[in-house]
This record gives structure tokens, C-alpha cells and sequence, in this order.
């Protein structure tokens, strides 16, 4: 039965008036330890060199690449971390570690490998050596000055390394987002609670608040709401006071005791509430306030895949990431796939790199309650209303997960 109040809407522009709406997080500093996976909220701007001196590259001898004497006074050894007041000139070397400094006087260090040790405290080298030979230059990898880190760059293990190296301490990034999460449902129990009759165990908000950890939110549990009306507004009330973004499960759709749609046009604004897809179509997404919510629908799959194409890119966003989006790809299908005559269909599958291609297949069954649909799925294959292909033809995917060179095993056979 359609929802005479929400027009449908098509995926994409759902999409664009949940990123039009969605405004980033305020700014918070981060510790070092803890910046990995946060979002540059401002440019960094070097304040030193980097390296900050001269410092060889290898182990060998500092010299100076055009003195020609036959052998060379070695005056000192510097290793790294070691600082000695000494300077190389005609006819004499410092042996010099790895990481060290570089003596006064001297343009190039000379590898151990190309020079004979004659005793005595004098070596003779083997080859000759060019101005700068395995010496890294002060400000090699980094000019005083220099813009080293964007605002909206995504801190990883390179540019935490980067940081540390220019000794920063502490970091502004956009804030996490806060996330409630409330599942709805008369028939709902605790995963460790035994079920009675017509109870099923709750799946939905333990594997969304996995979905929004692993999309950089904190998640709180918010529990299970009733089918009552006054429980569930208030369950609302309090999500929203303590979070970012709401996020619902179930009670979305047109039923008797599909109260949330009606709950949230008493307190904010309902952008859409009706997606033209599969699955997925009652999604609902709503500003209250500077708040976001997300009422996703209650079967386990919908729920997901809602979830990976608006909630996802909503929190990211949030986040402060400059691409919200999941990386497109055409694949070559090893099946017929006949989708939904009249709304986009999102399916579940596999892809992997076989025979020089792109392949996928998908996990079967797609009803929207098989949560085994889901698992092991890398990505989800985009159909037209209506759109059929038969195996061999190219289509588009959504990656949602790492492709496996290895993996080729047909998932559409297996789990039939």
C-alpha cells in the first residue's frame, strides 16, 4: 500500500537531499595516538625542515667528494642521535653512521662498501663519489613553510608519521559523530533472551551500530522501543538530546503501528519518506533542529543497504571527508539477473578479478529478511527499473568491500 503523503523519490535525489542537508562537525583536537582515521579539519603548515639537517643516508665516511688524496684521515665516528663538533677537510673523513649527521666540510658520505680500511686510522677510497652522494638534504622531505597536510585530508599511517615527524602533538579534526541507534517492534528481544511466540531476536540495531563504528560514529544503544506511541516518541526525544544523528529500525513502512513518520512531523522536517528502490523503499530521513534521522526500514537487509548508500555517506560527511562515496566499477555478470520491474534494485554480490575481468555473482536469494544475503558480499550490483541482464553483459557495482584475486568461488551457484 503506497503512503499517500510521501512522494516516491528516486535513489539518487535521495542521496543529494541528505549531503545537501548534512553539515560537517564542529572542530576538536585529537592526540597524536588517536588522529588515525580522523579527517584534517585544518591546513598543517610546516614550521620546520624536515629532516632538520643534513644526515647521511647509508653507513660510510663524510668527505668532500673532490679531494683527490690517495687516502683520508678518518678524525671521528658520529652515529645517530650524536652531534660532534667536527669538520672534514682535505685529506681527512668522519665515519659516519646511518641517520647521523653529516660533518661540517663534507658534501658526500662515501659507502663502507666502496672503501678500504687501511689501519691506523686511514682509509683509501674505492670510487669516486658526486656532490650530495647518500645525503639527505635538510628540508629534503619537507621546506619550512610548506603546506604539508589539506584541510579534508584523511589521516592514515603516512600522514600520522608526517605529523609525528614535524613534531605535532596535537591535532584539529572534525569531530565524530554521535550516533543513537533504537530499534522498534512489539515482536523484538534481546539477542541473549529466548523467544516466544511470534518474537524474533533483535539483529538490526547491533549490526547497525557495527555499521557506524566501522564509519567512523560512535555508536550508543538506545534499546528497543514498543509499538506504543508516547515510548517511542520519547525514545526519540532522548536519542536525539544525546546524539548527532538517530538512527531507527523498523516502524517506518504504512502498517497500524508504523508510528515514526508521523512522530517526526510533530517535532522537525521530513525530507523524504518513500525511496523508489529494492530494497529498501520506506526509508525516511528527517532534520530536527541541527539533529539528523534516519528511519531505516526492519527487515535486516533493507536495513544494511539503506544504511551503506544514505546513512554512510551522512556520517562521512559529518566527518568532514571530501568523498562520501562508495568507488564505482563495471563487472561482467556470470548469471541471468532479473531485478524488480519497477523500482531500482540493489543486489548483493561478489566481485573478483578472474580470467582478466571483473566478475561478479550474486549471494543468491535476495529477499530482503536474509541477512545471510549480506555476508561475504563486496559488493552491490545497480539495476534500472526493470533492467534485466543475462550473464556476460556488463553492469555497473557499487564496491563495498576489498576485491580478492583468490576468490572464485560462484556464490550465486553455492547458494542457491
Amino acid at each position: 500500500m503506497a503512503d499517500p503523503k510521501y512522494a516516491m523519490v528516486d535513489p539518487a535525489v535521495a542521496l543529494e537531499t541528505v549531503l545537501k542537508n548534512v553539515r560537517p562537525l564542529r572542530h576538536e583536537s585529537a592526540r597524536l595516538p588517536e588522529a588515525s582515521g580522523r579527517v584534517l579539519a585544518r591546513d598543517l603548515i610546516a614550521s620546520a625542515d624536515l629532516p632538520p639537517f643534513p644526515s647521511s643516508a647509508v653507513d660510510g665516511y663524510a668527505v668532500i667528494s673532490g679531494d683527490h688524496t690517495p687516502t683520508r684521515r678518518v678524525l671521528a665516528e658520529v652515529t645517530a642521535g650524536v652531534a660532534r663538533d667536527v669538520t672534514v677537510t682535505l685529506g681527512t673523513a668522519v665515519r659516519t653512521m646511518t641517520g647521523a649527521p653529516v660533518a661540517y666540510g663534507a658534501d658526500a658520505v662515501a659507502m663502507v662498501e666502496y672503501v678500504d680500511d687501511l689501519g691506523g686510522g686511514e682509509i683509501q677510497l674505492t670510487r669516486p663519489l658526486r656532490a650530495g652522494e647518500n645525503i639527505n638534504r635538510a628540508g629534503q622531505d619537507v621546506k619550512a613553510g610548506q603546506l604539508v597536510l589539506a584541510a579534508g585530508t584523511l589521516l592514515g599511517a603516512p600522514e600520522v608519521g608526517l605529523l609525528a615527524a614535524l613534531g605535532q602533538e596535537m591535532v584539529t579534526v572534525f569531530r565524530r559523530p554521535r550516533v543513537a541507534v533504537i530499534s522498534t517492534g512489539d515482536e523484538l528481544v534481546e539477542p541473549w533472551e529466548a523467544t516466544g511466540p511470534a518474537q524474533i531476536r533483535d539483529s538490526n540495531r547491533y549490526a547497525i551500530m557495527a555499521a557506524v563504528e566501522q564509519a567512523g560514529g560512535t555508536p550508543i544503544s538506545m534499546g528497543i522501543a514498543k509499538d506504543v506511541l508516547e515510548e517511542q516518541r520519547e525514545r526519540i526525544r532522548l536519542g536525539l538530546e544525546q546524539a548527532d544523528v538517530l538512527i531507527t529500525s523498523g516502524g517506518v513502512s504504512v502498517g497500524v503501528l508504523d508510528l515514526i513518520k508521523g512522530i517526526l512531523e510533530g517535532m522537525g522536517t521530513v525530507h523524504f519518506g518513500r525511496v523508489s528502490m529494492k530494497p529498501g523503499k520506506p526509508l525516511t530521513f528527517a532534520t530536527v533542529g541541527e539533529k539528523y534521522f534516519f528511519g531505516l526500514p526492519g527487515f535486516p537487509v533493507s536495513s544494511l543497504v539503506t544504511f551503506e548508500l544514505f546513512v554512510r555517506p551522512g556520517l562521512l560527511k559529518l566527518q568532514g571527508h571530501p568523498e562520501v562515496r562508495r568507488p564505482r566499477v563495471e563487472v561482467v555478470l556470470d548469471h541471468d539477473v532479473t531485478p524488480a520491474p519497477d523500482r531500482s534494485e540493489f543486489q548483493r554480490a561478489v566481485v573478483r578479478w578472474e580470467r582478466g575481468a571483473l566478475r561478479a555473482s550474486t549471494t543468491g536469494l535476495q529477499a530482503s529478511g536474509r541477512l545471510l544475503s549480506m555476508v561475504g558480499a563486496n559488493a552491490l550490483l545497480t539495476f534500472g527499473p526493470g533492467e534485466k541482464k543475462a550473464a556476460g553483459e556488463s553492469i555497473t557495482a557499487i564496491l563495498t568491500g576489498p576485491i580478492s584475486r583468490d576468490l572464485v568461488i560462484n556464490h550465486h551457484a553455492a547458494c542457491k
